[in-house]
């Protein structure tokens, strides 16, 4: 249990102390899908969606997520971030959409929460604002692309894989 850090030596649960750990420019990158009906994703794109702008509700969601992270997720620390973007591509060949988000800071602990967080909750939102039309709809794939800074430097998805 000794190399994970939320643990002490007993086994309880704990917040990392950063306080003594460098400031350092941090950023990261999350990815994750939404596959949907056919039919779904023209509505969407059509924008007759019975809820609106889906595509924009979900970014802006996925941003203010972000913002809220250290409220969502036990032990994380909060974090003052310089900028958090979250896109959604449709993809006619998923059927679906693709979300990516960017999260970014300056401090002593990471980011990548933030932009994991930031797609899940676009992912959600993309979910609830289609749900009266497809129930059917899966999100997957949800995972770190990469991560910059810090004590254990970058890190990226495609380098981990080779």
């Amino acid at each position: 249990m000794s190399d994970l850090t939320h643990l002490d030596g007993e086994g309880r649960v704990n917040m990392v102390d950063v306080g003594d750990k460098p400031v350092t420019s941090r950023r990261a990158t999350a990815r994750g899908q939404v596959r949907c009906k056919r039919e779904t994703l023209d509505l969407v794109l059509a924008g007759k969606t019975p809820k609106g702008s889906v595509i924009t509700t979900a970014e802006l969601a996925g941003i203010m997520a972000a913002k809220k992270t250290a409220d969502l997720i036990p032990l994380c620390h909060p974090l003052p971030l310089s900028k958090v973007a979250v896109a959604i591509t449709p993809d006619r060949d998923l059927p679906g959409f693709q979300v990516e988000a960017e999260a970014r800071t300056s401090g002593q602990t990471g980011i990548e929460m933030e932009a994991l967080t930031a797609v899940s909750v676009a992912c959600l939102t993309l979910y609830d604002m289609t749900k009266a039309v497809d129930r059917s709809m899966v999100i997957e794939n949800i995972r770190l692309q990469s991560k910059s800074g810090g004590k254990s430097g970058d890190w990226s998805a495609e380098e981990d894989v080779k």
